[in-house]
């Protein structure tokens, strides 16, 4: 009997992982009725959420500015705003950044604003935000196209055979479910051979994910200043969406792009325009979150790095299936086609461990499970607990085995 197939509704209605009230935290520990549990699903990466000299930079600014900004931005912009964008051009080592309440709201008004009646070329994997995004340009004229992710022959192929302009190439940079980083550079020299913009969507690798160097502590690189800084390139011809609501904990989002194209949206973009501010909390924290990662960013990421490799060493010595190669902090595990995935979440919430579950469609059917996302507030300990939880599960059978490499 093939596992059964729950769609969101299902999951609603059936699972205490979907639409849960979480009483209280304790940590990376959740309270959930009474049940507590170890959150195997925020994305909090860095642990800035929890992190004292972070928390301790809000009310200062809750006292200057109060609660929330009141205007849009287009009317008027608290100074931190222009403050953190002048810190992140220089940490990403970017033209321009223009600041935005989150990227959802980036790619609705965005997309649209750039791509105008040109060609809109999606990979396949690519966040289902950027697919709205993308959806919402159609609407207004634009051509929407799709290539299969990584497949650079076929996206090749679409490049030279589109002649409507511009042209937009839309992808994710660390990948928000199997954790991998595409080859941007190859992107990269696809899109400027051919005239065209590539707009990539990096909201799980900004803080985790950066430059190389020789002296470097992980793989990750030095400061986490985003996907394209980690794969060496040039924003030449390249628009960076980034988020600061996964590793900065804060509700604000960023492009890191051209100042002729950032003033092109202050006149182009809704949300700029008509869009209510981030709280000045979320600005705050930000701010704070920024000196933190200059002081001691580094030795964060390389903790996360140490936790992260501790699961995967786990998971791929049990032979279990994951689609996560770079051993960033996403780890998504299916589970065998004979299990069932809600009966999966209760295991794993019998063992106190929550995690985020991923459906079909969410993803593909052979690919339907769960998603494990390591922070740097975690401890080994619970780690430990977690690869318990886990064998048991790969003893009984529910998750999915991993192919055999000849």
């Amino acid at each position: 009997m093939p596992a059964r197939t729950h769609d969101i509704e299902d999951l609603r209605l059936h699972s205490r992982m979907y639409d849960a009230v979480i009483e209280e935290i304790d940590g990376r520990r959740i309270r959930i009725g009474e049940d507590w549990l170890v959150d195997w699903a925020s994305c909090n990466y860095l642990g800035f959420d929890l992190d004292e000299e972070v928390i301790a930079a809000v009310e200062p600014q809750l006292r200057r500015w109060g609660t929330h900004p009141g205007w849009s931005r287009m009317l008027g912009s608290p100074r931190p705003y222009p403050q953190i964008e002048e810190r992140l051009t220089g940490l990403l080592g970017a033209e321009d950044t223009l600041l935005l309440p989150t990227i959802s709201q980036i790619h609705l008004a965005v997309i649209p604003a750039l791509a105008e009646r040109g060609t809109l070329i999606i990979e396949s994997r690519a966040h289902k935000t950027i697919y709205d995004g993308c959806v919402f340009a159609r609407g207004q004229g634009a051509t929407l196209r799709r290539f299969r992710s990584g497949d650079l022959t076929e996206l090749a192929s679409l490049l030279h055979e589109t002649t409507v302009r511009p042209i937009m190439v839309c992808i994710d940079g660390v990948n928000s479910m199997t954790g991998d980083i595409p080859e941007l550079r190859a992107y990269a020299a696809l899109c400027r051979e051919n005239g065209a913009t590539l707009y990539v969507d990096d909201a799980h690798g900004m803080g985790v994910i950066g430059e190389r160097s020789a002296d470097e502590q992980t793989p990750y690189g030095l400061r986490g200043n985003a996907i394209v800084r980690h794969a060496g390139e040039s924003y030449d011809n390249i628009i960076l969406v980034g988020g600061l609501s996964k590793a900065y904990s804060s509700l604000l989002a960023f492009l890191a792009l051209p100042t002729a194209i950032k003033n092109r949206l202050k006149v182009a973009a809704p949300t700029y325009l008509y869009s209510g501010p981030s709280p000045v909390a979320s600005l705050a924290t930000v701010q704070a979150g920024l000196t933190v990662n200059d002081k001691r960013g580094d030795s964060i990421r390389t903790h996360l790095y140490r936790l992260t490799c501790k699961l995967l060493t786990h998971v791929r010595g049990l032979g279990i299936h994951t689609l996560n190669t770079d051993n960033t902090p996403i780890v998504e595990i299916p589970i065998s086609p004979d299990h069932d995935l809600i009966a999966v979440s209760e295991q794993l919430w019998s063992a106190g461990q929550y995690v985020t579950l991923a459906p079909y469609p969410g993803v593909p059917r052979n690919e339907i499970g769960f998603r494990i996302q390591l922070t740097a507030a975690h401890s080994e300990a619970e780690v430990d607990a977690l690869n318990n939880a886990l064998t048991q599960l790969a003893h009984d059978g529910a998750l999915r085995r991993a192919p055999i490499t000849p």
